[in-house]
């Protein structure tokens, strides 16, 4: 398949999204970023649905941002303005999913790539892998959202450093600062974020719904009314089918256990 962006939902709802054009390190040319903002776009809707995964083609790079093979024939500030009101818009679409968004790095993630991953709910990482903000090596800022989304992790001056160091960072940094919440052995971050997306795929989707809006409303939203967005959650669920028949479950294996 020659599709830059290949997308894939199975029998458990289970989205894997794959970053496709291993020959240049996946990066990201025009045609690639369109389609993945259409995939996003797609996904918005899909009400089977319930965990997705993030992925690169190949095992040298998760994405290694933008195509400047083909950018640099783009130079202009409208230029620049249509591609990050694209790929900004996307990772905005992205980040604001119901269900939760787990992102598979095998080895690159740099520039653009680490931004895609920062959109993520979950980074899970292999042990070659190299995240990095290395935008300041082109004389650039991040133009997607890393630079909110990475103050918010780890915090403004840490997030300050890290994006005037303009250095790739391996995978044992990543989990010190909270940046990977687990690190695969090589090659094996998208085997590893299967299993966890499976496992997530298999619990009641209207609460892991719920979880991811109560941790959105979190980000959007201020305190007060993210602390009302929690409680509006909570009632549904608490006479839904799936909570009235544990608390059933609970008591007889109490009755068991007597």
């Amino acid at each position: 398949m020659n599709d830059p962006i290949l997308l894939h939902v199975d029998a458990n709802g289970v989205g894997t999204l794959t970053f496709n054009r291993p020959e240049a390190m996946n990066a990201l040319n025009q045609a690639a970023m369109q389609q993945f903002a259409a995939c996003v776009q797609q996904l918005t809707t899909d009400s089977a649905l319930r965990v997705l995964i993030l992925a690169g083609a190949g095992t040298a790079a998760f994405c290694s941002g933008g195509d400047l093979v083909e950018l640099r024939d783009r130079p202009t500030e409208e230029d620049a303005r249509a591609m990050i009101d694209l790929m900004g818009g996307a990772l905005l679409a992205l980040e604001a999913l119901p269900v939760p968004v787990i992102a598979a790095v095998n080895g690159y993630a740099l520039g653009g790539g680490s931004e895609i991953a920062l959109a993520c709910d979950l980074r899970i990482v292999d042990e070659s892998a190299r995240m990095g903000f290395v935008q300041i090596n082109m004389a650039l800022t991040p133009g997607w959202g890393a630079g909110q989304r990475l103050a918010r992790l780890v915090g403004a001056s840490k997030a300050l450093e890290l994006l005037l160091d303009g250095q790739p960072l391996d995978a044992e940094a990543l989990r010190a600062l909270g940046l990977a919440n687990e690190v695969a052995p090589r090659g094996q971050a998208l085997t590893a974020a299967r299993r966890r997306a499976e496992a997530i795929a298999q619990r009641p989707p209207q609460v892991v719904r719920a979880i991811k809006a109560l941790l959105h409303a979190h980000r959007t939203l201020p305190y007060p009314a993210a602390l009302q967005a929690e409680r509006d959650l909570f009632p549904p669920l608490w006479a839904h089918p799936d909570h009235l028949d544990a608390v059933e479950a609970f008591f007889a294996r109490q009755t068991r256990k007597g």
